[in-house]
C-alpha cells in the first residue's frame, strides 16, 4: 500500500505527495505512471484489444487527469462497493509488490 514504508519510498522516488495519497502509482519496467496514464499503461500490457486504450493518450494531460478524477470520485456509484477486500489468487499475489 502507499502508506507502507515501501510505498512511501516509491511515492517519494517518483515525486508524488506522501501526505494525501490521492493517486495511484503504476510501475511497468521501472517506468512510473499515475492516474489515467497508469490505467492506459496496464491496459496496453494486456495486448489486443485492450491496447486500444492508448488512443486516450491523444487527450491533453489536464483533460486525462480531470477525467480520471471524476471516475475516481464516483467509483462506488459507478462500480459498486463490497463489504470486504478480495483476496488475490496465488498467481496474482506473485505479481504484487510489498
Amino acid at each position: 500500500t502507499a502508506q507502507s514504508p515501501f510505498g512511501e519510498a516509491l511515492f517519494r522516488k517518483h515525486g508524488l505527495a506522501i501526505d494525501s495519497y490521492d493517486t495511484s502509482l503504476t510501475l511497468i519496467d521501472g517506468k512510473a505512471f499515475t492516474q489515467l496514464d497508469g490505467f492506459i499503461a496496464v491496459m496496453a500490457e494486456h495486448g489486443w484489444p485492450w491496447r486500444t486504450a492508448k488512443v486516450l493518450l491523444a487527450l491533453p494531460r489536464p483533460l486525462r487527469d480531470w477525467f480520471y478524477d471524476r471516475i475516481a470520485k464516483n467509483r462506488y456509484a459507478l462500480f459498486g462497493r463490497t463489504g470486504s477486500c478480495e483476496i488475490p489468487s496465488p498467481e496474482l499475489r506473485e505479481r504484487l509488490i510489498g
